[in-house]
């Protein structure tokens, strides 16, 4: 049904709510960057309105430390942009502080438990190959 296909992609050693928070995270930042992503708003029978979400699946997928530093160096390889969360964002406590401690480390070293893409589904599977579905 789509062209492309939204992968998530999370450290495999995260706690429940780091890996909820992380996914969050991610979520909101391919939002924020591709909006066309983002559907219509919901209505319930009696007229209730909620807010609009993904018109597309995303898949959440997850890998060890190591995977996880070549997802990200095969993504960046192709271009292909995407939303990171780095370990240290844990200690911060709003975006200003995220961006800065983010901003401390390259891709080789970065301490990586989040990435989340939107990719051709071809590109996007050879990106995440060796992730497998998270639990």
């Amino acid at each position: 049904m789509f062209d492309t296909k939204i992968a998530i992609v999370l450290r495999d050693d995260l706690v429940a709510w780091q890996a909820l928070n992380v996914t969050a995270f991610l979520a909101t930042g391919l939002a924020a960057a591709m909006p066309d992503v983002i559907g219509e708003t919901y209505v319930d029978r009696d007229g209730n309105r909620y807010h609009p979400m993904s018109v597309q699946p995303m898949i959440v997928l997850a890998a060890g430390a190591e995977l996880m530093r070549t997802i990200h160096r095969r993504a960046l390889e192709r271009n292909v942009a995407a939303a990171a969360y780095v370990e240290e964002m844990f200690a911060t406590g709003h975006d200003a502080a995220n961006r800065a401690v983010f901003a401390n480390f390259a891709p080789d070293d970065a301490n990586l438990v989040g990435l989340a893409f939107r990719a051709d589904k071809k590109i996007a599977d050879k990106i995440t190959k060796g992730a497998r579905m998270h639990p």
